[in-house]
This record gives C-alpha cells, structure tokens and sequence, in this order.
C-alpha cells in the first residue's frame, strides 16, 4: 500500500496574513495605540512586584483614604493600602482569567464546531440544539448563577464564563467549517484516501482560523470585562485580593473618594478598548467582507 502526503496551503495562506497584519499595524494608528496599551498592562501586571512601591496586601490604617500624593500616587484605600500597587497586582489576576476564559473556551466551543459541522446530520443536529440552551440565556446571568452555584472563588468564576462562552465559537466554526468541507481542496484530500480526522483539522481548521483569531481577540476584552463585573458583586476573589472589579466594588461604598475607584476601572477601561482597538484592526485585514 502506497504512502501519500496531501497539503493544503496553510503555510502560504498564514505567510500572506502575516504580512497583511504587519501592514495594517503600520497604517492603523489606533491598532498602534492599543498594542502600546495593552503591552503596557501586560508588563505591569508581569513585574508588578518590581514596579510596585509597597506591598498590596499590607495595612496601615493611619494612612487610610488618603488622596493621591508623591508617597501614593494614586491614593490609599479604607486599610491604607497603596490603589498603586494594587492596580499593578490586580491585573496579575485579571488579565489572566480573561485569556483563560477566552482559551479554554475558544478550543472547546472550535472543537465542538468542527467536529459538528464535518460529521452533519443527526450528529450536527444533537450537538448544536445542546450548544443552543446555553445560548438560551444572558451570558452574565448564566455566568452569575454558575458562580453562585459552586461558590465566589476566581477559578469557579473563570470556569463559568468558559462554560457560558463557548458556544459562540462553536457556532461560528461550525459555520466555518460547513462552507470549507465544499471546496476542491477538501474533494483531492478525500480522493487520496485521507481520513476523516486529518481532512478535518489538518485541511479544513487551518483555513477557517482567521474569523475565529478575530472573535478571540474581540472577545479577550470582554472576557476581562464579565470577570471584572462578577468580581464586582462578589463572585470573584475575596475581598482582600488585588482584582480591579472587586477594587472598584469597595470604591463604591467610599465614592467621594474617587481615587478608589477610578484608577481601577481606568485600568478596565483603557484595557477593553486597547484590545477592541486591535480587534478591530485584525477584523479589517482577516475578514474579506470588511477589507477594503
């Protein structure tokens, strides 16, 4: 029985993106000013440690609500707590569950798509009715009663806006994948004798990944915005963690002290729409309905 190697041209289709992407940073000075943005946090949040003038964690009362002086820049909280240092540390945990959310749910809901998608029929069918009741319900509301479920906690809170998030994805590939399995590369592959398996990931994924880095990117930033807004009524972390959403939460109760609660949803705010920003770039150069 003879060997064969059939290959599509994901190598030359990703060489070509790769170079449309590049253009599009240099032309796109908003694409500019959210990777400038969002390098920024990413490197805070990484030497949080090194950047951060005092410990987060530690109290000193007699320094409480403080304004913003040369000796806390951005004030003290109601247990003397440098907002600073805080910020710095709190994106350690939100900015990573927001990419967690966005990866495990990303991978799950395409690998759902695919496999739908390809195989049809009754298959499809039972698996896209079951992708369909969690999108029967507000992704918050759904997200909230997860949490409370199995209790306020970051990785019961990340677990649940994984749970409520792929879906989208799996609905978008399967999408994808449908349009893909019509074309001529994936007839040859089939009349070469490649399995069902390689036709699919090896043949038709690659070809549908450039919608689905647009959807991730998207959806980072409101992925870091859900988990900021559970941290917010307290089905985050605890209340003594360094997390922006359960920082702008305690802000609340002391509004007029407004250096609580500003620079940790300016580090929200700035962070969503640094990633919509480039989103919006790589929707601009990926997607063809949208590309000039």
């Amino acid at each position: 029985m003879t060997s064969f190697t059939f290959s599509s041209t994901p190598e030359f289709v990703w060489r070509d993106r790769l170079r449309q992407i590049i253009y599009v940073l240099r032309r796109n000075p908003l694409v500019m000013i959210g990777l400038v943005i969002t390098i920024i946090w990413v490197l805070a949040s990484l030497f949080a440690y090194q950047i951060s003038p005092y410990d987060p964690r530690t109290q000193n009362i007699s320094d409480r609500l403080q304004a913003p002086s040369q000796q806390h820049p951005w004030g003290t909280d109601e247990l003397g707590r440098d907002i600073f240092s805080r910020v710095m540390h709190g994106g350690r945990i939100t900015i990573v569950a927001g990419i967690a959310v966005i990866v495990f749910g990303s991978l799950l809901g395409s690998f759902v798509g695919a496999v739908s998608g390809y195989l049809g029929g009754n298959w499809d069918e039972l698996m896209m009715r079951g992708t369909e009741l969690f999108l029967a319900f507000p992704t918050i509301i759904l997200a909230m009663a997860i949490t409370a479920a199995l209790g306020p906690d970051i990785r019961n809170a990340v677990l649940a806006l994984v749970i409520v998030w792929w879906p989208s994805y799996a609905r978008l590939m399967r999408g994808l994948v449908l349009s893909a399995k019509t074309n001529q590369y994936v007839d040859a592959a089939q009349s070469l004798g490649a399995s069902g398996s390689y036709i699919l990931f090896q043949t038709i994924v690659p070809n549908c990944l450039s919608p689905m880095l647009v959807l991730t990117t998207l959806d980072i930033g409101n992925a870091i915005l859900t988990f900021a807004g559970l941290s917010f009524l307290g089905l985050g972390p605890e209340p003594t963690t360094a997390e922006w959403g359960r920082m702008v939460a305690v802000g609340i109760d002391f509004f007029d002290q407004w250096w609580m609660w500003l620079f940790p949803g300016l580090a929200i705010a700035s962070l969503v729409m640094a990633l919509n920003f480039i989103g919006d770039g790589l929707r601009d150069v990926l997607d063809p309905r949208t590309r000039k």
